[in-house]
């Protein structure tokens, strides 16, 4: 059974705080949009736009409030994202200071980012992972990856919504519902789901809330979303991002991720995110393998790779399975070599994984409310617990914490959590991933990045179906997704997944492919693709 079926791997999101507000006081009407509108637009374009001095960052911010206002909290209602950032103008004029004074900062010098409300800032936004017992905490400090996000000129907006505690918390969850933010619509089918975790993130990215947003994973929250949402996703080996600062669920999966509307922007804004933490161990590991991921924004990328199709991950759906045949003859007529195989031992770490994830989140949430939120109300995995039970109603409307209590309940890194480990590390690298692409003499592994988005459900839950993230996420391997198609109107998304550190020629292959397919196409945000409207 695909591991998302158990665990549906989230982070949940927090109230809307001030978007209304701030965005009405910067443009209380939201005119109409061209499809040539900057707030469509990537890095490159955009940056071009403020050097050209025919928009500023301050003007682009005000624009994309105005659009959260009309478009997330009026109009179709995404409730995206979760909070605004009271200082982003104050910032936005700070990078245009900046610039006229010719002092840039990097290529995402003024542009609009949002993140997932598991991230901390150090700053008056809250970081709460969705759950009430968090509602108004603000972290100590900015998480790692925010501090490099904002050294590189970025202009963090606001915070998106989330699956409760990154989806970690019922066995019954639904994506992109959180305690303190409420339910994530899909910007292609208003009653669909927008899948977990970084539900917020993928929605607010297709709808054109920023221009940027960040996400995380454990298995699946970065590319399932980006897929169902029908824009780009970058799950990154884990360590070439830093951990610190994040909510976490496990900390040999976790990891901040790129999710944009093109692989270009994906692959300027990793650059800006990655970098070795004295406090994070694991990107330690990271020094000489960081990629120049804007020099492989290449449109011959494809050519004379050798690419392996994953067979034993189609089958879910003869659509989808249809779709992404079709994208694979464009791959060969950009000169990649394709071989059928079976990404072999799939089988062997399903309920291992989840073993790790429960016998981690414990202890690593415990040493990060020390860390960033020694202030809170709750210090641990039974704190949270009893909160929610004494907050059922407004914590437990629809789902349980059959995770939580599971986690609570583990004894820490014993003996069990190191052998289950081990395995899922043999089975996913030497003897999964690595071995056939060894094997085999390929550069990457392709395959549909999962279905399509499905009905929100409250009585049964999420209906996840068949997806590529395991292989990647456990072996802790980067993996990308890029729009591929549609059935019925809803975003089908085609991933290329590779070994460690292997970010650079991935995004070569996903930017050549998605030069030559052009597939992506923004939503109307029809309440319904059942029936004809």
């Amino acid at each position: 059974m695909d591991r998302r079926n158990f665990v549906r791997i989230g982070m949940a999101a927090g109230a809307f705080t001030s978007v209304a507000g701030t965005a009405a006081a910067v443009a209380p009407k939201a005119r109409p949009r061209a499809e040539s509108d900057i707030l469509d637009l990537g890095v490159r374009e955009q940056s071009a736009a403020m050097a050209a001095g025919s928009i500023s960052s301050l003007v682009l911010v005000q624009r994309y409030l105005a659009r959260i206002a009309a478009v997330d909290k009026a109009g179709p209602r995404l409730n995206a994202v979760i909070e605004t950032n009271p200082e982003a103008l104050k910032i936005a004029q700070e990078r245009d200071r900046e610039r006229a004074a010719g002092q840039l900062r990097g290529p995402l010098h003024g542009i609009p980012v949002l993140l997932k409300d598991n991230i901390a800032t150090g700053d008056r936004m809250c970081t709460s992972a969705g759950s009430l017992a968090l509602d108004g905490v603000r972290a100590s400090r900015d998480a790692f990856v925010v501090a490099r996000l904002r050294a590189a000129g970025a202009v963090i907006i606001g915070k998106t919504n989330l699956s409760e505690w990154a989806n970690m918390r019922s066995t019954h969850s639904v994506s992109g519902w959180s305690g303190r933010g409420g339910q994530t619509k899909n910007p292609y089918a208003l009653d669909r789901n927008p899948s977990g975790s970084s539900s917020g993130s993928g929605a607010a990215i297709a709808a054109s809330l920023a221009t940027l947003a960040v996400g995380t994973e454990t298995d699946g929250s970065i590319v399932s979303p980006a897929s169902s949402c029908g824009v780009v996703g970058l799950k990154p080996t884990l360590g070439l991002v830093s951990r610190s600062g994040i909510i976490p669920i496990a900390h040999s999966q976790d990891t901040a991720g790129p999710m944009t509307r093109s692989v270009a922007d994906a692959a300027l804004m990793l650059a800006a995110m990655t970098g070795v933490d004295e406090d994070d161990a694991v990107t330690k590991d990271s020094r000489g393998k960081i990629g120049d991921y804007a020099a492989a924004l290449r449109s011959d990328g494809l050519r004379g790779k050798r690419i392996g199709v994953a067979r034993n991950f189609f089958g879910g759906s003869t659509a989808i399975d249809a779709i992404v045949d079709k994208e694979l003859k464009l791959l060969q007529a950009q000169g990649a070599i394709l071989v059928d195989v079976e990404l072999p031992n799939t089988d062997k770490y399903g309920e291992t994984e989840m073993t790790v994830l429960l016998h981690e989140f414990a202890p690593d949430l415990q040493a990060w409310l020390s860390a960033y939120a020694p202030h809170a109300p709750v210090k641990n995995m039974a704190d949270v617990i009893a909160f929610n039970e004494k907050q059922a109603a407004r914590e437990m409307p629809y789902f349980g914490q059959e995770h939580l209590i599971a986690a609570g309940g583990k004894p820490g890194l014993d003996a069990a959590y190191r052998k289950a480990l081990a395995n899922n590390l043999r089975y996913t690298r030497e003897e999964g991933i690595d071995k056939v692409l060894r094997e085999e003499r390929l550069d990457a592994l392709v395959a549909p990045t999962g279905g399509v988005a499905w009905l929100t459900d409250y009585i049964n839950g999420d209906h996840y179906g068949m997806s590529f993230s395991s292989p990647a996420a456990v072996a802790g391997y980067p993996h990308i997704t890029v729009p591929a198609g549609h059935v019925r109107g809803l975003p089908v998304g085609l991933s290329f997944v590779g070994t460690a550190y292997s970010e650079a020629t991935l995004i070569g292959m996903a930017y050549a492919y998605e030069q030559a397919s052009r597939r992506r196409r923004a939503p109307t945000f029809p309440a319904t693709v059942n029936v004809k409207v």
